[in-house]
C-alpha cells in the first residue's frame, strides 16, 4: 500500500483509508456486531490500510469504542484521526472531550486531531491554542480541520498552528472544492481527505436511476429537492448526475476496472489528496477499496473522466457544501 505524508505533519499515511463511521452501527446505519466491525478493521491492518478516520460525535462515540477494542495489541501499526464538535472547543471542555477520546480509543495518542465543522472566528484563536498546547504535551501529533471553505481556512490559518489536513466531500460526481478550496489547500501545505468518495454507492454503478436510490441516499445538492429528506431548495441535477454516471461506467468497461475503483483511483489521482476515506461494514468491502489503491490511470483516461463529469461540476458550481445550498462553508 503507498504512503503519502499528512500535509507536513511527517505522518505517513495509507492511501486508502478506513471511514468508522458505519462500525459503530445505530441511526442512519443499522446494527452491526462488534465482532464483524473489528474484523473489518483487522483485514484493513493485514491489506495495508493503516488510516482510520473517526469522530467523538458518531454514534454516541460507539465507533471511536469500536475502533479502540480493535486495535488493542496493533495500535503501532494505525493512524487514527478523530474529530471534535465545535460546541465542545471551549479550552477546558475541548481538553476533557479530548482525554474522553483517547479512553475510547484506549491510546495515549491522537494521531490526527481535527475540528470537525468550523466555529464562529472569534473562537478560533483560543480553540487553536490549545489544540497546540495538546500537540506540545503528546496527546496528538497533528491538527486538522473538516468542511472548511476558504475564508474558515484563511482565518485558521491566521494563527501560529500548522493545519495538516481538511477533510471534505469530494468525488467524480461532486467536484465542488476544485474551483477554490483545493488551490488554496494545495499553496499551503494542506493535505485533502475526501470523504463521500462513492456517493453513497452511486459510483458502484449499481443504481441505473435516481428512483432507484434509497431515499435516505438522496438528501444531497445531487438530488431534487422534492425527494425526501432533503434539506436544500435546489432543482437538483439527476439528469447530469445519470449522465455521467453513465459516462463512468463506460470508461470502466474500457479499461476493465470495477467502477467504484475507478472513481477511488480517480481522487488518487488529484492534487493534494493524501488519503480516500472509504466505508466500509465487512472485510471483503474494504480489501476491495484497498485494490484501488494498486491502479494506474493514464493520462488519456484521466481526461476522458474529467470531461464525462464537468458539465456536472458546472452545473452544481463552487459551493462545497454537499447538502445545502445556503453552504455552511465560507
Amino acid at each position: 500500500m503507498q504512503r503519502r505524508e499528512l500535509g507536513t505533519s511527517g505522518i505517513q499515511v495509507s492511501v486508502v483509508g478506513l471511514g468508522c463511521w458505519p462500525l459503530g452501527g445505530g441511526e442512519g446505519w443499522g446494527d452491526i456486531a462488534e465482532n464483524q466491525a473489528i474484523a473489518t478493521i483487522h483485514a484493513a491492518l493485514d491489506h495495508g490500510v493503516t488510516f482510520f478516520d473517526t469522530a467523538e460525535g458518531y454514534n454516541d462515540g460507539n465507533s471511536e469504542r469500536v475502533l479502540g477494542r480493535a486495535l488493542l495489541g496493533r495500535r503501532e501499526e494505525a493512524v487514527i484521526a478523530t474529530k471534535i464538535s465545535p460546541s465542545n472547543t471551549e479550552p477546558a471542555t475541548l481538553r476533557k472531550h479530548c482525554d474522553a477520546s483517547l479512553q475510547r480509543l484506549q491510546t495515549d495518542w491522537i494521531d490526527l486531531y481535527q475540528i470537525h465543522w468550523p466555529l464562529p472566528d472569534e473562537r478560533v484563536p483560543e480553540a487553536l491554542a490549545t489544540l497546540d498546547d495538546l500537540q506540545r504535551e503528546g496527546k496528538i501529533r497533528s491538527i486538522g480541520i473538516s468542511n472548511h471553505g476558504v475564508a474558515q481556512m484563511q482565518t485558521v490559518l491566521g494563527e501560529e498552528v500548522t493545519i495538516a489536513a481538511n477533510q471534505l466531500a469530494y468525488s467524480l460526481l461532486f467536484r465542488a472544492i476544485e474551483f477554490e478550496v483545493m488551490p488554496l489547500c494545495r499553496q499551503h501545505g494542506i493535505s485533502i481527505i475526501p470523504y463521500s468518495p462513492l456517493e453513497q454507492g452511486l459510483l458502484t454503478g449499481k443504481f441505473a436511476s435516481p428512483d432507484q436510490v434509497p431515499a435516505d441516499r438522496m438528501r444531497n445538492r445531487l438530488f431534487s429537492s422534492a425527494r425526501p429528506h432533503v434539506t436544500h431548495g435546489e432543482s437538483g441535477q439527476e439528469e447530469a448526475v445519470f449522465d455521467a454516471i453513465g459516462r463512468i461506467r463506460e470508461i470502466a468497461g474500457q479499461v476493465d476496472v470495477p467502477m467504484a475503483d475507478l472513481a477511488l483511483a480517480w481522487l488518487l489521482h488529484r492534487p493534494a489528496v493524501a488519503t480516500v476515506l472509504a466505508g466500509a461494514r465487512r472485510p471483503a468491502q474494504i480489501i476491495q477499496n484497498a485494490a484501488a489503491a494498486t491502479i494506474e490511470l493514464t493520462d488519456d483516461v484521466l481526461a476522458a473522466l474529467d470531461a464525462a463529469t464537468a458539465p456536472l461540476k458546472e452545473a452544481l458550481g463552487p459551493n462545497p457544501d454537499h447538502y445545502q445550498s445556503d453552504s455552511r462553508y465560507r
